[in-house]
């Protein structure tokens, strides 16, 4: 049999796909994006059925992807199938969507996954696995400050983002076009430093959407605009291509709009693409999954 016609390529129009991303993501080509984004369901993997899977230990250096310190994919999900068994459910939902990302990312390309605090932990032990612990680039903390707050423990107000890189001697980065904030004690820099702000660090401070802001599209779990145009403008350059696969309310690729940027988002969910398909209007074509080839 020949090989299966692309559902994509690079001298396409901007995208919407309105399917599963596991339809979507074996039909779009090799190294074709120099960013992808990704926020999936935090408690997805928790909340599926069981899968029958067998996971077999495999000796160093085995398996059918190496890791960091020459450990196999096999010995760390037998070793995380052991402490917590849950986590097999998550890591048969993630990991085969991640693995494809590896693969499409181009040579200096670049990944962000944002989790919150209750799967964080299993994702970067799963990423060392697939990119390399060598190719892990930040841990970046977002934080705000809404909603309500607990009385019997510290509120929770921070998502994590974790970034890695497809080569550490290639991956794009341009810390000149990203945006600057106010020094926390302005009086102690020069006036020109203080009216020029300071570059982010790994922890962001922003606001989450506004209720009712002209930004939100009543999208239950949309992201602020600032925080993705931030990670857009640093990771890849005018024209590249950005992808994201768990599109939501589809502010990757209103970011990728703003700054230049052409995109691809993904997303099952029928209120998602609606939703897209108003923000996006005429700059975007949205189209039904392709189904994999039996």
């Amino acid at each position: 049999m020949g090989r299966t016609k692309p559902a994509w390529t690079t001298d396409s129009e901007n995208l919407v796909v309105h399917a599963d991303n596991s339809e979507v993501l074996p039909r779009l080509p090799d190294g074709s994006f120099t960013l992808i984004y990704v926020d999936p369901p935090f408690n997805t993997g928790r909340k599926q059925a069981r899968q029958s899977t067998t996971s077999v230990r495999a000796l160093e250096g085995e398996g059918d992807r190496v890791g960091f310190k020459g450990v196999s994919y096999s010995t760390l999900r037998g070793a995380l199938r052991s402490y917590d068994d849950a986590f097999d459910d998550y890591w048969g939902f993630l990991e085969p969507r991640l693995r494809e990302a590896w693969r499409l990312l181009a040579d200096d390309g670049t990944l962000y996954v944002h989790l919150d605090y209750r799967e964080v932990h299993y994702a970067k032990v799963m990423l060392d696995a697939i990119f390399g612990r060598e190719n892990f680039l930040n841990e970046i903390i977002w934080a705000y400050d809404f909603g309500g707050r607990a009385k019997t423990r510290w509120p929770s107000k921070h998502d994590t983002i974790l970034v890695y890189v497809k080569d550490p001697q290639k991956y794009h980065f341009d810390s000149a076009e990203v945006d600057r904030e106010p020094y926390m004690a302005p009086g102690l820099v020069t006036a020109e430093k203080a009216a020029l702000g300071k570059l982010p660090t790994d922890v962001w401070w922003h606001t989450i959407v506004s209720p009712t802001g002209k930004e939100k599209t009543g999208y239950p779990t949309q992201k602020p605009l600032g925080v993705l145009r931030r990670i857009i403008a640093a990771s890849s350059r005018p024209g590249d291509w950005v992808l994201d696969f768990f599109a939501g309310s589809g502010t990757t690729g209103a970011a990728a709009l703003e700054l230049g940027r052409r995109f691809v988002c993904v997303d099952a969910n029928r209120e998602a693409v609606k939703v897209m398909r108003a923000r996006f209007g005429d700059a975007a074509v949205v189209v039904p999954g392709v189904k994999k080839p039996r």
